[in-house]
């Protein structure tokens, strides 16, 4: 059951007007979802359309399977469950969200930034596991519809909420913010994704910081200290922020990073608190960053060094981010969620610690704005830098970036398509046994189908 989501309130909460019978308005609901087929017994289905598919189509739906209630921007003169008519169905879910939140009364990790807002999030949830009952995002719910949704899933024995906050354009993160209140905010990084609408990364910063608009008073602020957008930032509403990264100036550094090659990356972490060495299991240095601003809000939250080595340690990869698959014939890097220029040369530095040959297969990257051409181009020129030896690419921006590997490095091998059907194709003759080949694309690209045509090789 949902902490004081009775029908009562939910209207009350997002301006709506019951129409059932009175005595259903004390109704507590079981849980909230948008979609017909994950109703559970109780629930409250929310209708909202959309482009292609409208939900108030599935009403029907929800109500034979369970739902206790709709909310509904129509009249539903042949509802037969009571329902709350909006003027707007995913503002409602917001309004709804923000106030069940506030009644929960627990802390909230708002995890944003331009690169790594995934895996960083699973390092602190894992490292806040370890002393409290966590609940995180699942998969890519971090807008202003799978905020709320996240958001719908906490339950009064959750402890701590480790949320992911995902923007493209200004005022967005100002609308998360407000919903999630966070206690903690966690910045990674200013990087080049979603140049379209910020246009620079100046633009970026001042979207990212409107995560600080709702962050409660007596909030933490934790930052990337080695970036050099994020080091300007001294103060925010009287909080000073504390920083992570592999400088010594910063608060919360490591040294001593030694690669292990895909098994992982380990170092020594510096804390305030102390000193440990922790073995971080997935490669790159990357995920010393991630280890760091864990480490930051493990101790903001009262866990012991011990209690963080351990959360570091146990953290565990997800689909189609940077994923080890071991086939028999290949070695997989499951990489291909999303791409941006910087997470692209974070995947290809880390493959250069696989065995037998190292092979990427990449796809475009979206989001880039007017620049997109140079930028993949850039990346190629990186790709051809490192040690690394075929490079197989699909996708209309990535014939640019095969044009500079191709000029960094006239002597890798190097394979371009123009759609990812071809590619497919062509890699069945391409590859060779004992291969480590990492897979990366924007996620528009469906990459994971090669992805899951390597497995069954």
């Amino acid at each position: 059951m949902m902490k004081n989501l009775t029908l009562r309130n939910i209207a009350s909460a997002c301006g709506g007007k019951y129409v059932g019978a009175e005595s259903g308005l004390d109704l507590c609901v079981e849980g909230i979802t948008t979609d017909s087929r994950q109703v559970p017994e109780g629930g409250l289905f929310v209708a909202i359309p959309g482009e292609r598919v409208d939900g108030h189509d599935y009403i029907p739906k929800a109500e034979a399977a369970g739902a206790a209630a709709v909310l509904s921007e129509k009249e539903l003169p042949d509802a037969k469950v009571p329902y709350i008519r909006v003027k707007s169905s995913l503002q409602a879910v917001k309004d709804l969200a923000e106030f069940y939140l506030a009644g929960l009364k627990i802390p909230v990790v708002g995890i944003a930034g331009s690169v790594g807002k995934t895996s960083t999030k699973e390092m602190v949830a894992s490292v806040l596991s370890q002393k409290y009952r966590v609940l995180k995002t699942e998969g890519n719910f971090n807008n202003e519809l799978g905020l709320p949704l996240t958001i719908f899933r906490l339950r009064e024995e959750h402890e701590i909420a480790v949320l992911e906050m995902g923007i493209s354009d200004f005022g967005e993160m100002h609308r998360l913010s407000k919903i999630a209140r966070p206690q903690t905010c966690i910045l990674t990084n200013i990087g080049w994704c979603h140049l379209e609408n910020l246009k620079t990364r100046d633009g970026i910063l001042k979207a990212k910081s409107e995560i600080f608009d709702y962050i409660r008073p007596d909030g933490h602020v934790i930052l990337n200290g080695d970036d050099d957008k994020l080091s300007t930032i001294r103060e925010v509403k009287g909080i000073v922020p504390r920083t992570f990264g592999l400088n010594p100036g910063n608060e919360i550094w490591a040294d001593q990073l030694e690669s292990r090659g895909l098994k992982g990356i380990s170092c020594r972490i510096h804390t305030p608190e102390g000193d440990f060495d922790a073995a971080i299991p997935m490669p790159g240095e990357h995920m010393v960053y991630n280890a760091l601003a864990a480490a930051a809000a493990g101790l903001y939250y009262g866990l012991t060094l011990e209690e963080i080595r351990r959360g570091i340690e146990s953290f565990e990869t997800i689909c189609g981010r940077f994923r080890i698959l071991e086939t028999g014939t290949y070695t997989l890097i499951d990489d291909c969620y999303n791409a941006n220029p910087v997470s692209m040369k974070t995947s290809l530095q880390a493959l250069q610690e696989g065995k037998g040959r190292r092979v990427a297969v990449l796809g475009d990257m979206g989001e880039l704005g007017e620049n997109e051409k140079d930028l993949h181009r850039e990346v190629g020129a990186f790709a051809g830098s490192l040690s690394i030896d075929a490079l197989y690419c699909a996708g209309p921006l990535c014939e640019y970036l095969a044009e500079g590997a191709r000029e960094a490095n006239p002597e890798l091998e190097i394979c371009w398509y123009p759609g990812r059907d071809r590619l497919m194709v062509e890699l069945k003759r391409l590859l060779k046994p004992q291969d480590t080949i990492l897979i990366k694309a924007s996620h528009y690209m469906g990459f994971d189908k090669i992805v899951n045509m390597l497995r069954e090789a």
